[in-house]
């Protein structure tokens, strides 16, 4: 019986299971694991004291939390009109679908640099928006989280996209039949069949946002402790050709980011142990 699911899983099309996956190590050990290591052996470098007040000092913490909240709400905001995208790009035939459809994909497509300058256009106090809004947006807090959310919807749609059009309606029709409303059948029918690839959009969305520099610092102002990132702040301080502080940060962001991606990854897990899937 080993022998023989030995077999089955060696016999693939691809070469064999050994060389494959001696390929894949190689491959990601250059493309990620050689990168990552090198910060925390650069990081390394710097004794405790002068780490800790580098990671530490109000200004990187400020950045920390404008960083870390505004990617959560702007992840959280895609995961609720994502969804809703998603929805009518899938269920509904309407005229410029096509087009609609397409737009989605405009913040992979678009230059980040472009989308900045796009953004605080549009969102400035004289801007077609801004000068509508009663509140400011560009070089504030809320256009960081503006332009995460921009950056962060196509994780979301496209995700759940695939999972929707396999979505048969026959099991909207059997809940119809047996008496549940449309609310009971989105949440006990539906919503448990998308909210794994919900979470991985929302993880992929949040990723995103952590790393985001272009779009943010046209938009942001970028002034210290008010609306200044993180990315920006190891870019600063790599022009100061200070190459330990930089990683010090970089690598709070990293473990961190790890941390919460790894989080999410689990209670998709058990979402989908839960559903026996």
């Amino acid at each position: 019986m080993i022998f023989s699911r030995t077999l089955l899983k060696r016999h693939t099309v691809l070469p064999g299971f050994d060389l494959a996956l001696g390929f894949t190590v190689l491959y990601l050990s250059f493309i990620v694991l050689i990168p990552l290591s090198a910060a925390f052996l650069k990081t390394a470098t710097m004794t405790w004291p002068a780490f800790w007040d580098t990671v530490s000092s109000p200004r990187v913490v400020a950045s920390y939390k404008l960083t870390f909240g505004a990617s959560l709400a702007g992840a959280l905001l895609n995961a609720f009109f994502g969804l809703i995208v998603a929805w009518v790009l899938v269920r509904y035939e309407f005229p410029l679908k096509r087009i609609v459809d397409a737009l989605v994909d405009l913040p992979f497509a678009l230059p980040t640099a472009v989308a900045g300058i796009a953004l605080t256009a549009l969102y400035a106090e004289n801007g077609w928006i801004g000068q509508w809004l009663p509140f400011k947006v560009s070089f504030t807090p809320l256009g960081v989280f503006v332009a995460l959310t921009f950056i962060g919807l196509p994780f979301v749609v496209r995700t759940l996209q695939p999972v929707l059009e396999d979505l048969s309606r026959e099991l909207e029709e059997a809940a119809a039949t047996l008496g549940a409303s449309r609310w009971q059948t989105f949440r006990h029918v539906i919503f448990p069949i998308l909210s794994p690839a919900l979470l991985t959009g929302f993880a992929l969305a949040f990723a995103r946002a952590l790393g985001e520099y272009g779009s943010v610092i046209f938009i942001a102002g970028n002034m210290p402790m008010v609306s200044e990132i993180t990315p920006l702040l190891i870019i600063t301080k790599l022009e100061q050709y200070d190459y330990a502080g930089a990683t010090a940060i970089a690598v709070v962001m990293l473990v961190t980011a790890f941390t919460l991606l790894l989080a999410i990854n689990g209670l998709q897990a058990w979402t989908r142990a839960r559903q026996g899937r």
